[in-house]
């Protein structure tokens, strides 16, 4: 898969630099445009996987350790519990007296809000009394921890309302890292439950600003000076986060002290100044690093000591954040739309890749690429600064893959491709070559050519002009020559003017046809430098595949010789001329490319004719319709049988025109007769579809148009299909009959039971007709009641029970004909009533009115 996917991918590069080369300088990034889109959706692809995710909060991390501290929050004050105060205290959790304590202390300071992050539900005596009158005040906030399926959750202390209890639980990421604000948590009973650090702030608030729902954008939270929207899944560096609850990316304050912090033991002796807690939001919680609630933060990388917060200065900060964005207007983080992500991405992947491109020189390739590299970090940083998060590791990566791989494909490209005109070198294209011919073995009908073209009097030209204007010449001609060939043809310079064409999927005709408008392509003169130059080429042609010799099919070289000689050839026999190789090829090889040729031009010289054959209903034994075959009157060779050029004109695509003009040329027919003979019954126009007229797109189009023309009723036309033609592709096949039907012509499955299994789908066919095989019929009179004769039946059986009728064809003998007759089949086709005839014998059979 890889392997496959890297020679699509030098494929698409390749066509890009050789329009790239055709277009000029301002196009000549184009392979790394390619690149750097190829690169970016492997990126994006990564990214939704979570691959990079790590990568890129690492990388959120280093930016949040790069950003300046704040200093501390002036309204905040954080009491904490160390490890001294422990030991003073004797004891940990710490008594509800000494909380209860701390707090009369603090009330007696006139705080605005108390938010105590410690755990109450159960009595610590003693105290516990004494406690719970302290936290009946209206400006203290306790905590509870949420539950789920696996935690049974912590309750507040008893007697709490829920406006003064906020839950502290912080969500971690994959890495045990906090970076996120859970503000709030809907509850299964449909209520909802609010943060630690939001409850104090709106406590704090509660005078003042008051939160607001917005009318336009229903996820986002209008609160004073600041726009509160939650995380989306893939916001920033995250992939597939789980989002419940009200999340926000958490903006840290500073490394090192959120807030003023004071110590239990300084609060119970009263040695801190009032002022520091009067109108203040006082967080009282645990600080002691060998408790169990120290979080990781974006700073613990670089403290080697203490590299874990603890959880109350976790909630400082968050608390911290959402004071300064309501009250100052502080910028909440941001992040850009999926949309404008996958251009960023996609800009440093292509800037990779130009850089490559354009800087060959491996050193200068490698101090820009360095610079692109410092640049992005530097652009990443200011957003940052601004309040927005964008990738960094995803786009730092596309710019470094994009441009290794464009500098390794460019070295690639440098040693297979002409310097000057930027087309495949020799070795490329013998390299192309040798493809094709395997493509030839594993595809018995796979056919290509190759035209070798050199220009004539070139090197008068470049001796006269110059060899600066020798190359304009030359770069002039590879425009005209890409304008004159199709996008899957591989045109190389092999030489100073030589040029070699690979030609796929094409028959000795179109191969002739190509040369042909590659001379009229040249014959517009050229302006080299305001002098006006007439170029001509001579051209040969090889042809590979099974048209090839033996040898030739083996060696791609052989096959350059060949044309190469073929190309000198053409020129001894003067300028601008073209010569078909065939010194070596088989009789019937030449045969058959010669009959392509004629079969090509037979079109334009209408050689084509329609012979008549009748179809007879076998219980009245009138004539009911014909089937229209088409013959080939060819001027030298006669007629020629259709077992011969039908497999030719379905190879070459000939059939299409061929096929649409039998039809166009039928219903004429039958359209003359209607107004010659006044028939009993509506007479039936038979044509076969072949498999590639059915495969075209607008066929229902085209015999719409061609009844529409002729004035032919569509009842009158019969539209036969062979039975493996239909099962190729049956659910494609069903809607086109279906689309057939609709124009109310009728439907006819030829060939029916030679070998395709479609008796399971046969139901499901809107056909009007089965036509029985002729090999089944021309047995019957060989037997009594034999395997023929018991298919025949059950053929007639079966249409008749899905509603359609039967034609046998090949009927040839009276004994078939009667045994026919006596299993219900009703109509026959065949030499016992007659050949296929010219228009005149069919307007005369039906003049003389049979009867069989």
């Amino acid at each position: 898969m890889i392997a496959k996917f890297s020679q699509t991918l030098q494929s698409a590069l390749s066509a890009a630099t050789r329009l790239s080369k055709s277009k000029g300088r301002r196009v000549r990034v184009l392979p790394a445009l390619l690149a750097g889109a190829t690169v970016t959706l492997l990126n994006l692809g990564a990214r939704r996987l979570g691959w990079l995710q790590s990568w890129e909060l690492s990388s959120f991390d280093s930016l949040v350790r790069l950003q300046p501290d704040r200093p501390p929050d002036p309204r905040l004050l954080v009491v904490g519990i160390s490890e001294e105060d422990i030991q003073a205290l004797g004891r940990f959790p710490i008594s509800d007296a000494a909380v209860a304590q701390t707090l009369a202390k603090l009330q007696k300071y006139q705080p605005r809000a108390i938010g105590l992050d410690l755990y109450r539900d159960l009595p610590q005596e003693p105290g516990h009394r004494e406690l719970l009158a302290e936290l009946k005040a209206p400006n203290v906030v306790a905590i509870s921890k949420l539950s789920d399926a696996e935690n049974p959750g912590v309750p507040a202390p008893p007697g709490m309302p829920p406006d003064r209890v906020g839950f502290n639980d912080f969500l971690l990421d994959g890495d045990g890292v906090v970076r996120r604000n859970l503000l709030s948590v809907w509850k299964s009973d449909k209520t909802t439950v609010f943060s630690f650090s939001l409850q104090l702030a709106k406590l704090y608030l509660k005078d003042g600003e008051q939160q607001k729902d917005n009318a336009l954008n229903p996820n986002q939270i209008d609160w004073g000076k600041a726009a509160f929207l939650p995380l989306k899944s893939d916001s920033g560096g995250y992939a597939n986060l789980d989002t419940r609850g009200y999340q926000i990316l958490l903006q840290y304050r500073s490394a090192k002290q959120v807030a003023r912090q004071v110590s239990i033991s300084q609060v119970l002796k009263g040695e801190i100044d009032p002022s520091w807690v009067k109108d203040k939001i006082v967080l009282i919680g645990t600080t002691a690093q060998s408790s169990r609630d120290v979080f990781l933060t974006p700073y613990s990388p670089a403290q080697k000591q203490n590299p874990k917060m603890p959880g109350v200065l976790v909630h400082a900060q968050m608390l911290s954040q959402i004071l300064s964005a309501v009250l100052e207007g502080q910028s909440l983080f941001w992040m850009w739309p999926e949309w404008a992500e996958i251009l960023w991405k996609g800009a440093w992947a292509v800037a990779g890749g130009a850089v490559a491109w354009r800087i060959q020189h491996p050193g200068k390739a490698g101090l820009v690429g360095g610079a692109a590299a410092i640049a992005l970090v530097g652009v990443t940083y200011g957003i940052f600064t601004a309040g927005g998060w964008v990738p960094l590791v995803s786009p730092g990566l596309g710019l470094l893959v994009t441009g290794v791989g464009v500098s390794a494909y460019r070295k690639l490209y440098d040693a297979f491709h002409d310097s000057l005109t930027g087309l495949p070198n020799r070795d490329l294209f013998v390299n192309c070559l040798g493809r094709a011919i395997e493509s030839a073995k594993a595809h018995r009908s796979y056919l290509f050519a190759v035209l070798f073209l050199d220009l004539d009097r070139f090197k008068v030209i470049n001796d006269s002009l110059g060899h600066l204007a020798g190359d304009e010449l030359l770069m002039s001609v590879v425009l005209r020559l890409r304008g004159s060939l199709d996008r899957a043809d591989t045109v190389a310079r092999v030489g100073g003017d030589d040029f070699a064409i690979l030609v796929r999927n094409v028959d000795v005709a179109s191969a002739v046809d190509l040369a042909d408008r590659i001379h009229q392509a040249l014959i517009v003169p050229f302006n080299l430098r305001g002098q006006e130059v007439f170029v001509t080429a001579s051209i040969g042609i090889a042809l590979g595949g099974e048209a090839a010799a033996a040898s030739v099919r083996e060696q791609p070289e052989h096959l350059l010789r060949d044309a190469h000689t073929a190309m000198y050839r053409a020129k001894a026999l003067g300028m601008g001329r073209y010569q078909v190789f065939n010194a070596s090829m088989h009789d019937l090889a030449v045969e058959r490319l010669q009959l392509e040729t004629d079969l090509r031009m037979a079109l334009k010289r209408r050689e084509f004719l329609l012979h008549y054959q009748p179809f007879v209903c076998l219980t009245s034994g009138r004539i009911i319709g014909f089937e229209a075959l088409v013959r080939w009157l060819h001027p030298e060779r006669g007629l020629v049988s259709p077992v011969k050029f039908i497999p030719v004109a379905e190879e070459t695509g000939a059939i299409v025109p061929l096929g649409e003009w039998v039809l166009e040329e039928a219903c004429r027919q039958l359209r003359l007769w209607e107004g010659m003979f006044d028939f009993d019954r509506p007479l039936i126009m038979s044509v076969n579809l072949s498999g590639k007229q059915f495969s075209q797109p607008d066929l229902v189009q085209r015999i719409q148009a061609i009844l529409s023309m002729t004035g032919l009723s569509a009842q009158s036309l019969k539209l036969e299909i062979t039975e493996s033609v239909v099962m190729d592709d049956v659910e494609s096949a069903i809607a086109v009959l279906k689309h057939m039907k609709a124009l109310n012509v009728k439907l006819g499955i030829d060939d029916f039971g030679t070998g395709y299994s479609s008796l399971s789908y046969l139901s499901r066919f809107p056909t009007d007709t089965l036509k029985v095989d002729k090999s089944f019929v021309g047995r019957m009179e060989l037997e009594s009641e034999g395997e023929n004769v018991a298919i025949v039946r059950t053929i007639v059986t079966l249409a008749h029970a899905l509603g359609m009728d039967v034609i046998a064809e090949g009927v040839e003998t009276a004994a078939q004909l009667a045994r026919l007759r006596s299993i219900g089949c009703e109509y026959g086709q065949g030499y016992f009533f007659a050949k296929p005839l010219p228009s005149d014998d069919a307007t005369a059979l039906m003049a003389s009115e049979p009867r069989w």
